[in-house]
């Protein structure tokens, strides 16, 4: 069907709300491939228009400084970064098996073509010490995973402690992994991760 409706008339036009949040999805879209591709200090507000086809006028409406673009990049990678996590580990039934099916799941992201390591890590690395609102969302997503980890843990009956061992092996590998290009190093952690849950029967 076309821009008329089915009584002939024109179909109504976007809403501003509705105009402001598509682009702001496109923004977000722009700045996800090309933060993450490339580095947030490589990237700057033109490059994001380019890609995205939003005006810069509309960008800063949108997002009044880049660091308010990165935070809202963050905020939304983190949503759908554990969403994709936890889908893979609700796959798993038992409790010792959804442990270890994190690191089954961070192998397959590391495998993945466009992977470049952790959005977190890197963004910290690059703007962490002078940026609050990035070192800030970086530091809820790590508290995020960390609690899901701990989550896991406690289902799995397992001493608390355990968490942090984890959480470690856990963050190790995805630094390796951005570093070395390969998924040797979730290979490594989870094995790494079976036998600290062993240890703590």
């Amino acid at each position: 069907m076309d821009s008329t409706t089915a009584r002939g008339q024109a179909a109504p036009s976007p809403t501003r709300e509705q105009a402001l949040a598509l682009a702001r999805e496109q923004a977000l879209d722009a700045a996800e491939r090309l933060f993450y591709g490339r580095g947030v200090q490589a990237v700057g507000m033109d490059d994001i228009r380019g890609a995205s086809e939003v005006s810069l006028k509309r960008l800063y409406q949108l997002f009044p400084a880049k660091e308010h673009l990165v935070e809202a990049y963050l905020e939304r990678r983190d949503v759908r970064w554990r969403a994709r996590l936890a889908e893979h580990v609700d796959s798993v039934r038992e409790p010792e098996r959804r442990v270890l099916a994190v690191f089954d799941w961070l192998e397959l992201w590391f495998a993945e073509p466009d992977f470049r390591g952790c959005a977190w890590i890197n963004a910290y690395g690059e703007l962490g010490a002078t940026s609050e609102r990035v070192a800030a969302r970086a530091r809820t997503h790590k508290a995020a995973f960390r609690a899901y980890l701990a989550g896991l843990v406690g289902a799995a009956g397992r001493p608390a402690a355990l968490t942090d061992h984890l959480f470690l092996l856990a963050e190790g590998a995805m630094v390796t992994a951005g570093i070395d290009g390969t998924t040797e190093p979730a290979t490594q952690a989870r094995a790494a991760a079976q036998l600290l849950l062993e240890a703590g029967k």
